[in-house]
């Protein structure tokens, strides 16, 4: 992709949609910090579905440790790799109590510190609950980013150096929100929807996928 072409790139996804949001739920900086720890290979739907129920009982690190390793499996059970899924969100709450006061540190040195907290999890919890511009590059964003030309790269750590650069910065703290929702709406794993695409003519990829038969543009 042109380096011309990413402002009005990002501009008009901000168009339609000026205030994007995580799909997750939560209420609290503790709350998005256990849904994004137990969305690993998991769809933010199945997490929703278990929070809704765990949430209500236990929203804080202390009333998870008051449940103990089987209570909580009992309401995750239904996320993929949810035994050890319960083992690290057990273990980040007894650390964020005995260390951090009961609350999220804020700087990715303590996030990555946590049990089951990688990268990707504590750029999400850096963007999305303290407001600071990082790129948590998952299947979406690095599929989007090599599609479209944006920022190419051979893993997700390239993708992200490469969005850092290029992504312009009034665009930096909400990109990483557009980038997920066009991966997982529109620039589709299987067959892209160019045909629905606000952004296909700054987009690298060809031939754009041709709306199927019937379909009005």
């Amino acid at each position: 992709m042109k380096t011309a072409d990413i402002q009005p790139f990002f501009a008009t996804l901000k168009a339609a949609n000026p205030s994007p949001q995580t799909e997750l739920e939560y209420t609290s900086v503790f709350e998005l910090l256990a849904a994004v720890l137990l969305s690993a290979q998991a769809t933010d739907v199945g997490v929703n579905k278990a929070t809704r129920k765990l949430f209500p009982v236990a929203n804080t690190p202390q009333a998870i440790l008051a449940l103990g390793l089987e209570g909580l499996e009992g309401y995750i059970k239904t996320i993929g790799l949810y035994r050890s899924k319960a083992k690290h969100l057990m273990e980040t709450c007894r650390i964020l109590v005995e260390r951090h006061d009961g609350k999220v540190p804020d700087t990715r040195e303590a996030l990555e510190a946590l049990p089951g907290v990688g990268r990707k999890t504590a750029n999400v919890v850096l963007n999305v609950a303290f407001g600071q511009p990082t790129m948590a590059v998952d299947t979406h964003i690095f599929r989007v980013s090599n599609r479209t030309g944006l920022a190419p790269g051979k893993n997700p750590l390239e993708v992200e150096k490469q969005l850092m650069q290029r992504v312009p910065g009034d665009y930096a703290v909400d990109s990483h929100h557009w980038l997920i929702l066009l991966g997982r709406y529109v620039c589709q794993a299987r067959k892209p929807r160019c045909w629905e695409c606000l952004v296909s003519s700054y987009c690298d990829f060809s031939p754009k996928t041709p709306p199927p038969q019937g379909t009005l543009r």
